[in-house]
Order: structure tokens, then C-alpha cells, then sequence
């Protein structure tokens, strides 16, 4: 093979992977689907292909941890849907719903009678609000251009599906603020004795002009449109919406809005809020709380802010408002018996507010049910626990009883999560049985053989589980929705190692599964590639697993090793038996999109895809005690497991990663001599540009700086040899992973003579999304490892 120069490879622009690459990155997506809250009705919504980098150039501001279009008022990088078709769930061809040419949705909502979904519409002026009626499978315009979308889903369901609550751009907001030509003076930032830590935020605000036009951008005013006779009423005054919510009654609106000071040093979901309660006339019932500005709020990981937060209606009452508040403070490494209680308001909202229950850990949520049953989840990071509780939402104070505490990293015995359904009010709460005795659990089910998905009852009174269903070889198939309170009929998705993913209908009184869309392979050319989950151990004896895969057609026997590429991830733990469970299922069906590493397969390469990498600390040890010396253990088990199996030799094996990989490359290359070459892609390299913790690590840089520099692999630069190409997005958006650090690490490794190349996708963030970038970002890789991989530097 002739290689081009570096020279050459530069002045070429956009590249083009092998074929069959570029033919499967264009294969449309498989579309995605909504159930109906009824669970009568299917939506049926087309996805774009990759948008062009053109979409990607379009004016984009960057304000208090957003990215805005400012011509659409929404978000920058949306995925959007491309068509809309309704069908019967029972069955019946798809009747597509007439809709602009190129028409680009999102943020689809089924009304809680599901007569309707309403869905935003990308205009040439701006976004418009559109419903649909599934019926007659038409659609129509219901609000000009004038959403605003960029701080929320710009709007809700009315309870009676009769109309809908409405964030829209005032009329009189006049127009966008201009950059001053010269500056008023310096931008000043002061702390005076006050112990505020911060991580690392990326497009945060940086001048009074961008506080100026993230009030500008992010100012709205709710509306209530008719959907039958009548004009939109307008509701309350112009403000910066941080969230809104109408009563499962429909007689309330719950309304955040964000005040000023804003900030320069924390996102915009720090920023001081008033919450309120509205009636339909806009008027205020209630002022709930203000919240001030949240910039000292410790960086441990069970840290909040103080006074009122995860504020919401109470699903299955018409209008109790809940929300959560610290007891310590919000300070995890204080000591205190109880850390947060749940608080519930009634209509009229001119009491005070009554404890539902105290936690020992940080609220993690809630699902409601009814008045004598909801569960309330608790998580405590430090010692990756997880406890449920049943309490009695109509009785605040009750004592709440335990139903589950274990680790949410022991995938092995996780329970599984309750089963819901959409109330008339089209609310969210928990699925009960016919009786009201039971409610539903379904889960990954994790296991030694891979996960089976599966559907439990649970009996409310005693805490006993029934197993209803499993999912059996040679299918990984998993519950979508319980289509009746008897749990007689499921739907479910349904794939194999050889079949793609579809929609089954699964009724387990006699057995009967029907299948009820017939979704293609969306990249045949892949078809018959070898997948196999195995299993090895790391030298202290920790069990790992990896799924290995390998090009069609491939016999170990018959061709011999392969050139071999190890993608992986560290995650940390606190158990080595939990670190050491597996995480795939045998049954999945493997195909790659986007920029995935999973294309090598198209050129003869081996992928041992998602080696476990833990890294554990068990009693006082803090995983990253011994993060690099865990590393390597990890990586040489899998590479010795490789082998071992004929498929890899260990001259042509290369890591690679992106993000937190891409930093576990780097110091793969840094301290082992196990790989070729190696990828990194977007990751950070210097822990000191991230001193207040990083990834799971809590500890700042002050606290643990042997640490930092041990795992920071810009330290260790001089150390690597191999040939490692870094692979960035120009407009990264990801906590910690600023561009500068792909950037910096270059400079390190060229200084020491390293064969290294680095590239930078312009607009691109985290993760790629243009066609050109994800094309390009593949025929680097390629390249890369024909280069020196394959071909061992030839």
C-alpha cells in the first residue's frame, strides 16, 4: 500500500473511508417509535441521516453550558425526526401524515387521550408548534414561528388533551443585543474568603455581553393555545423559563424562572430561580421558594444546593406540588442522621408544606402511584448503594418501609425498574394490577451467561416477586410496555446475533409472538460476522469479560491472527465482584453507525470490543490509588486472552478509545508495551486542567496530587513510543475535555520526538455529527492502523 505524505494527507481536506464504509455511514437509520398512552396506537418517526457540516457551520451561541441556534431559539445539535406515520399497535399498514418537504421534528408528545401527538416543526423563521391527529393521520400548524426551545421543551399537554401550555417568544422582546464596539472596562471576578470549588464547565459566560443575550435568548412567556375556537391566552409575565409544568388537574401551572446575578464560573442551572405557582389566569397562588445563586456547592459527588430542588407535580394526585431539600447542608462530607427530605404542597397551597419522609442518602427520584404507594429512590456515591422505599403519599410522615438496598453496580441482582403507564392526566405513574395488589418490575437480567431481559410481579404487601417472562437463546429481547394490567400482553424489541432489531407482540397466555414491524439489516455487508463474549481473569484474579468480534467468514484455524484493535472504557468500583460481572448479552445484533470503531470489521480487522477495564478500591483505597498499575493488569488479560485464542499476535494489536478511552489510551501507551499503535479520541490528558475532580474522582488536586500526576498521561509523555493519533472536536461541549487538551498533549508528544498526528473537526463537539466529520474521523482510523498496524510501519 503507498501511503501519502503528511503534507499530503493535510491539504487534502474531508476524507473518505474504504468501501463498504461510506455506503453503510448513508444506510438511512431505523426509525423510531412511540406508543400511545392507550397502548392502542403506534407513531412511527423517520430519523435524519447525518446532517451535512453545513448544518454544523450554521450560527451557533454558546451561553451558561447552552448551545443555541439564535435563529430557531432551540438547540443547536438536535438529532431530528424526518416524517411521522401512525398505524393500530394490533396491526395494519403505516398511514404517513403529510408534512413540508424536509421537514425536520422534534420533541414529539401523544396527548394524554391519545387522540393527538404534537410535535415542533423546524421553520425558516423559527420553530413552530404542529399536532397531529392519529386518526385521520393528518397534520396541522397550530403556532407560527416564535418557540422557544432553548432552555426546555418549549411546551405540555393540557390534562384534558383540549390545549396546550405554551413557552413563546414575547412579541414585544425587540431585538437581539449588540456587541458594544468598545469595551465599558474589565471583566472582574471576586471571592472574599468564601470556599467555593468549581469543576470544569465548558461555554460558560464570559462578558456582560453574553449574560445579555443568554437573557435575550432564553426569554419567554407561556400561553395557553386552544386547540378547538379561541385565541392563545397569554399567561403570566416575560421571563427567562427555566421549567414549567401544568397540574395533572389542569387548574395549576408549576413555573421556574431563572434570575439574575448570573454567573461566569457555573452553568446556568446554578443560577438564582424563583418557583411559583400560577392558575390558568397567570396569577400568582404560591411563591415556593427563591433560590439563590449555587456557585459554592462542594465538588463531592453527592453535593447539592441547598433550599428546594427536583420540583414537580405529584403524578397521581390533581395538584400537590413535591420537591426535595438537603439537611446537611448539601454537603455529603458533613455528618448527619438524615441527608434530604421529600416535602409535599396541597391545593390551595396557603399551608405549609409537610414532610413526606427523611432519607439517609440524596434523593434519586420517585415514581408515583397512588395515594397508599410510591417509591422513593435514595443513592449514596461513596458506597455505590441504592435503597427503595414504599411510602404513602397521603399520609406525609408515615414511616416509610424498605424495599431494596444493594449496589447499583451489581448488575446481577438488579431488581429491575417498575413498570408505568400514562394516567388521564397523561402523567406518569406506577402500573398496578388488576387487583391493585402488585406492580411490575423489568430488568436487564444480567447474568454469568450475559443479560436475558425479564418481566417480574411484585407483591406490594410482602415484597415477594413472581418471574412472568424471560427472554430465551438465541434472542436478546426486552419489554417496551405491559399493554394490560393483567401483564398478559407485551411488546416488546426483539434482535439476534443474525436478526436486526424489530417490534414483537409477546402474549404469554398461549405463547403467540407476532412480529410487528420488519425493520432491515441496515448493513448487510456485515452480515455473518463472528461474536462472542468471553471470559479471562486479570492476575490478582478479578474476572473480566470482553466481546470479541471478527470479520465474516473468519476461521482462527483457517486464517490466523488478525491484526487486532482493543476499544475500551475504565469504570470504577468498589467491589471486585461487582466489577467482574458481565455487561453484554451473546444475542445482541452488532452493527456499526456513526463514527464506530465497529467499521473495522469491513477491514479485516479483530475488535475485542468493551474489555472491562476496572479500576477498584475496596474499604479505605480510593479507586485511583492504583489506577495506572490496575490499567495495565486489565489490559494485559485481555491481550493475553486475545491471543491466547489465535485470533491476535501480539505485534499487531493497537487501543483505542474516546473520551475517558481516549485518556486510558494514552496512558496504555505511556506505561505498557502491549500495543502497536493507539487512538484517542476527545479525551483530556492533563488532570491539573481538571483540579476539582474529574470522571468518579472526588478528591481536588490539592488533596491528592500524586494522584493527578500519576494518572495524567501529559506527564508521561516522554514515555510513549507508539504511534498515536488524537482525534478532536473544535467546539468540544464535554466537562473537562477542552479542545486544549488534545492540543497541549500534541505539542508534549511532538517535543519528544513521538510519532503522533492531530486532528481537529471544525464545529464538531464531543461527538461527531456531520457526515464529513464521521467520514473523515473513519478514514483516519483507517489509515491509521494500516499504517502501523497492519502493516507495522511499511
Amino acid at each position: 500500500m503507498n501511503f501519502q505524505t503528511a503534507s499530503d494527507r493535510a491539504a487534502e481536506g474531508y476524507r473518505v473511508p474504504p468501501a463498504p464504509i461510506p455506503r453503510i455511514v448513508d444506510t438511512p437509520p431505523t426509525p423510531g417509535l412511540s406508543v400511545s398512552p392507550d397502548r392502542e396506537r403506534l407513531a412511527l418517526l423517520a430519523r435524519e441521516s447525518l446532517p451535512a457540516i453545513a448544518v454544523l457551520a450554521e450560527p451557533e451561541l454558546r451561553l451558561a453550558g447552552l448551545r443555541i441556534n439564535p435563529r430557531t431559539r432551540g438547540p443547536s445539535r438536535e438529532a431530528y425526526f424526518t416524517s411521522l406515520a401512525f398505524r393500530p399497535l394490533a396491526g395494519g399498514e403505516p398511514r404517513p401524515v403529510p408534512l413540508p418537504a424536509g421537514a425536520r421534528i422534534s420533541t414529539p408528545r401523544w396527548s394524554p387521550d391519545s387522540r393527538r401527538l404534537a410535535f415542533v416543526l423546524v421553520g425558516e423563521e423559527g420553530l413552530e408548534l404542529w399536532v397531529a391527529d392519529a386518526e385521520k393521520a393528518a397534520a396541522r400548524r397550530v403556532l407560527e414561528a416564535g418557540l422557544n426551545a432553548a432552555l426546555t421543551v418549549p411546551f405540555a399537554w393540557m390534562p384534558d388533551g383540549e390545549a396546550l401550555l405554551v413557552n413563546r417568544v414575547p412579541e414585544d422582546l425587540g431585538p437581539e443585543p449588540g456587541r458594544p464596539p468598545v469595551p465599558a472596562g474589565p471583566i472582574v471576578q471576586e471571592n472574599e474568603g468564601r470556599t467555593a470549588p468549581g469543576r470544569t464547565y465548558q461555554d460558560l459566560l464570559q462578558s456582560p455581553h453574553d449574560a445579555a443575550l443568554f437573557q435575550h435568548y432564553c426569554t419567554g412567556r407561556l400561553a395557553l393555545v386552544p386547540l378547538g375556537d379561541g385565541e392563545p391566552a397569554v399567561i403570566g409575565e416575560a421571563a427567562v423559563i427555566g421549567d414549567f409544568e401544568p397540574a395533572p388537574g389542569g387548574e395549576f401551572i408549576y413555573l421556574e424562572t431563572i434570575r439574575r446575578p448570573y454567573s461566569y464560573v457555573v452553568p446556568f442551572y446554578r443560577f438564582p430561580s424563583e418557583i411559583l405557582v400560577l392558575d390558568r389566569a397567570g396569577r400568582t397562588v404560591r411563591r415556593v421558594a427563591e433560590t439563590p445563586l449555587a456557585e459554592d456547592v462542594p465538588i463531592a459527588f453527592d453535593a447539592v444546593p441547598t433550599g428546594p430542588r427536583s420540583v414537580h407535580w405529584r403524578h397521581d394526585a390533581p395538584a400537590t406540588l413535591a420537591w426535595v431539600e438537603a439537611l446537611d447542608g448539601g454537603d455529603p462530607r458533613q455528618p448527619a442522621e438524615a441527608r434530604d427530605r421529600i416535602y409535599l404542597l396541597e391545593a390551595p397551597f396557603t399551608g405549609e408544606p409537610r414532610p413526606l419522609a427523611d432519607l439517609g442518602q440524596r434523593f434519586a427520584g420517585v415514581q408515583w402511584g397512588r395515594g397508599d404507594f410510591a417509591i422513593v429512590y435514595s443513592r449514596w456515591w461513596k458506597t455505590r448503594t441504592e435503597r427503595r422505599w414504599a411510602v404513602r403519599p397521603d399520609e406525609p410522615g408515615a414511616e416509610p418501609r424498605l424495599l431494596v438496598e444493594r449496589s447499583y453496580q451489581d448488575r446481577y441482582n438488579d431488581p429491575g425498574a417498575p413498570v408505568v403507564a400514562r394516567n388521564a392526566a397523561g402523567a406518569t405513574v406506577l402500573l398496578f394490577s388488576e387487583d391493585g395488589g402488585w406492580i411490575y418490575l423489568a430488568g436487564e437480567g444480567a447474568s454469568p451467561r450475559g443479560d436475558y431481559p425479564f418481566l417480574d410481579r411484585f407483591e406490594i404487601a410482602t415484597g415477594r416477586t413472581e418471574r412472568l417472562w424471560r427472554a430465551e437463546d438465541p434472542f436478546y429481547e426486552e419489554v417496551v410496555a405491559v399493554l394490560d394490567r393483567g401483564a398478559k400482553h407485551l411488546l416488546t424489541r426483539r434482535e439476534s446475533a443474525t436478526e436486526p432489531p424489530n417490534y414483537y407482540l409477546r402474549d404469554l397466555e398461549n405463547g403467540k409472538t407476532t412480529a410487528i414491524t420488519h425493520f432491515p439489516d441496515p448493513a448487510p455487508q456485515l452480515a455473518g460476522i463472528g461474536r462472542e463474549i468471553i471470559t479471562y481473569e486479570r492476575a490478582d484474579g478479578v474476572k473480566l469479560s470482553a466481546t470479541l468480534l471478527t470479520p465474516p467468514g473468519y476461521d482462527p484455524a483457517r486464517d490466523g491472527p488478525l491484526p487486532t484493535l482493543l476499544w475500551a472504557y475504565p469504570r470504577e468500583f468498589r467491589d471486585a465482584a461487582d466489577a467482574g460481572q458481565i455487561d453484554d448479552s451473546p444475542n445482541r445484533f452488532s452493527r456499526p453507525a456513526g463514527a464506530s470503531h465497529l467499521f473495522l470489521l469491513t477491514q479485516g480487522y479483530a475488535i475485542l470490543d468493551g474489555p472491562a477495564m476496572p479500576i477498584i478500591g475496596e474499604g479505605e483505597e480510593e479507586p485511583n490509588d492504583r489506577y495506572v498499575e490496575q490499567l495495565v493488569d486489565d489490559a494485559r488479560a485481555a491481550v493475553d486472552a486475545v491471543v491466547a485464542r489465535g485470533v491476535a499476535d501480539r505485534g499487531r494489536i493497537a487501543i483505542g478509545g474516546h473520551s475517558y478511552g481516549a485518556f486510558m489510551t494514552a496512558n496504555l501507551l505511556a506505561h505498557s508495551d502491549l500495543f502497536r499503535a493507539g487512538i484517542a479520541r476527545s479525551g483530556a490528558y492533563n488532570r491539573t486542567l481538571t483540579p476539582f475532580g474529574f470522571q468518579q474522582e472526588e478528591r481536588s488536586y490539592w488533596e491528592a496530587p500524586d494522584v493527578y500526576h500519576r494518572m495524567s498521561p501529559f506527564t508521561h509523555a516522554h514515555r510513549i513510543t507508539a504511534p498515536i493519533l488524537l482525534i478532536h472536536g473544535e467546539a468540544d461541549n464535554n466537562s473537562g475535555t477542552f479542545p486544549m487538551q488534545s492540543e497541549r498533549f500534541y505539542h508534549a508528544l511532538k517535543g519528544h520526538g513521538a510519532t503522533v498526528r492531530y486532528v481537529v473537526l471544525p464545529h464538531e463537539s464531543h461527538g461527531y455529527r456531520a457526515r464529513e466529520s464521521v467520514l473523515h474521523t473513519l478514514a483516519e482510523m483507517v489509515e491509521w492502523l494500516d499504517r502501523w498496524v497492519k502493516n507495522r510501519g511499511a
